[in-house]
């Protein structure tokens, strides 16, 4: 993220794209809930912002020279856990349907509210561009 759209969007830039990606890691929950031996991911929201904002997370090594091979991991790659199955199931898949369906319901709505402040913050600027 730039250190434009840090300043202009705070935290909610980031909040968005990581909710998102919390989205696709649920669906594909979902969509492999009869594959034997899957096993169910999330994403620790909490740290995945952390690293997106530059708060703490994991150590990124500092590019000084052009040989160096830079850039960061996805800020959300550390932050992906695998679900402790509440009941054991005989093909070794860890996905409990109910559940992804209330983490999928929780976390849509979540995303929506990320959506929601960063919409009114893009409002805010055009109010202020036009004056209207």
């Amino acid at each position: 993220m730039s250190d434009a759209a840090k300043t202009l969007f705070g935290v909610h830039a980031a909040a968005l794209g990581l909710r998102a990606e919390r989205l696709n890691l649920i669906s594909a929950n979902l969509a492999n809930a009869d594959t034997p031996g899957y096993k169910a991911q999330d994403l620790d929201f909490a740290s995945a912002l952390r690293a997106a904002t530059g708060q703490g997370g994991p150590l990124t090594l500092k590019v000084t020279a052009k040989a160096h091979v830079g850039g960061a991991p996805a800020a959300s790659a550390s932050a992906r856990v695998f679900r402790t199955p509440s009941q054991p199931s005989l093909d070794g898949n860890t996905v409990d349907a109910q559940m992804e369906h209330a983490a999928f319901a929780r976390a849509a709505l979540e995303y929506r509210a990320s959506l929601s402040f960063f919409d009114s913050r893009v409002r805010s600027l055009l109010t202020a561009i036009t004056g209207q």
